[in-house]
């Protein structure tokens, strides 16, 4: 048999791997309450995002239920094996990366942006604007604004690159953990970020621009670092 090489798991699936052993244990029996995120994360000596993206992983798989304000339950297996796809990356390190990889993009944009590409700027964020709360609408403008940033530069490698970052919240686990946690208020705490960006690059301030768009993702990681715990209007998001 040939030597296959070994790829280390992400921290987050080594914590839902143990979670989800400790349940198959008997450990916590259907019905039970799990500890609190942040005990969790004291126990396990690692971060509470860390934690929040094993969390999410095992509800998608059907083995825990998160209720907002109330906790974290072990639910009924479900009675077929659901297979979804490995994301090899978690949210908040997806979030990570575009803040570093966008802020430098939003940086050059300042500097080469024409008239042009300020009024397409605008006619997307006169467009998010009329949206009162995030849907799949929402979810087009904000990645059309995103790829329109890049787009400034003139390198269709970075457009493609950076779409394809966009697009890996389009599976099961980023959408579940969006679902507890975007509301209007986040909406409109998003738009006013996209403007920021507008402004800066409008302005032609590079440092600016590079700090809004770190700011912007920056706070998308934020507003999904509330606790499990907390209340939550979340539940206003549309499908």
């Amino acid at each position: 048999m040939p030597i296959q090489a070994v790829e280390p798991r992400r921290l987050y699936r080594q914590i839902a791997d143990q979670l989800r052993q400790l349940i198959d244990a008997g450990e916590f029996a259907v019905g039970d309450r799990l500890p609190t995120e942040r005990e969790l994360a004291d126990q396990l000596g690692i971060s509470r995002p860390t934690v929040r993206e094993a969390l999410i992983a095992l509800e998608v798989e059907g083995r825990i239920r998160i209720r907002v304000g109330s906790g974290i339950y072990v639910t009924e297996p479900p009675r077929a094996e659901i297979l979804t796809a490995e994301m090899d990356e978690g949210p908040f390190e997806l979030l990570r990366a575009r803040e570093f990889i966008e802020g430098a993009i939003a940086a050059e944009a300042a500097l080469h942006a024409r008239p042009i590409d300020i009024e397409h700027m605008d006619d997307v964020l006169r467009r998010m604007e009329d949206i009162p709360r995030p849907t799949r609408m929402t979810i087009a403008l904000d990645r059309e604004f995103h790829t329109m940033v890049a787009g400034i530069l003139g390198n269709a490698v970075l457009v493609r690159c950076i779409g394809e970052l966009f697009d890996q919240r389009m599976n099961p686990y980023f959408e579940r953990l969006s679902s507890y946690f975007e509301n209007r208020e986040s909406w409109r705490a998003a738009a006013e970020e996209h403007r920021a960006v507008r402004d800066a690059i409008a302005a032609r301030d590079p440092e600016r621009a590079k700090a809004a768009m770190q700011e912007h993702l920056r706070q998308s990681q934020l507003r999904f670092s509330r606790n499990f715990g907390e209340k939550s209007a979340a539940r206003e998001v549309a499908g």
